[in-house]
C-alpha cells in the first residue's frame, strides 16, 4: 500500500454501506465474475474470509479480490491474517478480539484499516479505545456463519449507535426484508454473508439490500411489503449472516 493512503481509505470506509464477506470459491466456481456482480450491484467493502483452503489458493483468490476491488473503487479487508493482508496489498484487515488489533496494527501501519468484532456494550466500549477505524456489531440474529454465538439481538445495534465511536457495521442474519428494521434499530452500515453468496444472482441480492436499506431511512413504511411483492431473485435464500 502506497504511503499516505490512509484518509483516503479511511473516507472511503465512512461513506460505505454495504460489506460483503465471501470465501475463496463462491458459487458457481467464477470467482472474478462473482465478485463484479457483487461490487456492480453495490458492495462497497469486499472481506476475503477463508479457512480451509491452502495459503497458495488462498493467496490467488485475494490477488483477485484485489484486482475486482480495484475496478470498483471498493475496499479489500482480509479476514485475520494480517499477513496475508500484507502480502496481497489489502487495504486492511479484520480480527475477531481487541487484543489482536495492536499487532495488526504494528504489522500494517497507519494507513491500514483495521476492523474488529464485537458482541456486547464492554466489547464496543474496549473497542473505542483501541486503534481500530470500524466495528462490526452482532450477530443480530443466530447464523450458520457464527456457530455457536448467541444472538445480540436489534437493541445492540441501537446501543452502538449512541455509544460507539467508530463507524460500526451491523451483522448477523441480515436480508433484505429485515435491512429495514436494522437500520431503524440504528445501523447505517450492514454487513453480509449468505444474503449475497447465496443468492442466484449476488447483483440483485446487493441491489435489493441497498434498496432496503435506502427506504428505510426515508421511513417509507412499505419496504417490506414492496419487496415481498417483487419477483426479485433473492427471494427464497437464507438470511445473511
Amino acid at each position: 500500500m502506497p504511503e499516505g493512503q490512509g484518509p483516503l481509505l479511511r473516507e472511503r470506509l465512512r461513506t460505505a454501506r454495504l460489506y460483503f464477506v465471501c470465501d475463496a470459491r463462491p458459487p458457481g466456481g467464477d470467482l472474478e465474475a462473482f465478485l463484479r456482480l457483487a461490487l456492480g450491484g453495490g458492495v462497497d467493502i469486499v472481506q476475503l474470509r477463508e479457512k480451509e483452503l491452502g495459503r497458495a489458493e488462498i493467496e490467488r483468490a485475494a490477488d483477485t479480490y484485489r484486482r475486482v476491488a480495484d475496478t470498483f473503487s471498493a475496499l479489500f479487508i482480509v479476514n485475520d491474517d494480517p499477513e496475508l493482508a500484507r502480502a496481497c496489498d489489502a487495504d486492511g484487515v479484520h480480527v475477531g478480539e481487541v487484543d489482536e488489533v495492536a499487532a495488526a496494527r504494528e504489522l500494517l501501519g497507519p494507513d491500514a484499516i483495521v476492523g474488529v468484532s464485537t458482541h456486547s456494550p464492554a466489547q464496543i466500549a474496549a473497542a473505542d479505545e483501541a486503534a481500530v477505524d470500524y466495528i462490526a456489531v452482532g450477530p443480530i440474529w443466530e447464523t450458520p456463519t457464527k456457530p455457536g454465538r448467541p444472538a445480540v439481538g436489534l437493541e445492540l445495534i441501537s446501543h452502538a449507535a449512541e455509544q460507539a465511536r467508530h463507524p460500526f457495521f451491523a451483522i448477523g442474519g441480515i436480508s433484505p426484508l429485515n435491512a429495514g428494521d436494522v437500520v431503524r434499530a440504528g445501523a447505517r452500515r450492514l454487513c453480509v454473508v449468505r444474503a449475497i453468496r447465496d443468492a442466484p444472482n449476488p447483483e440483485v441480492a446487493a441491489e435489493a439490500l441497498r434498496r432496503a436499506f435506502g427506504a428505510a431511512e426515508e421511513g417509507d413504511p412499505n419496504t417490506q411489503d414492496a419487496l415481498l411483492d417483487s419477483p426479485a431473485p433473492w427471494r427464497g435464500v437464507a438470511p445473511g449472516g
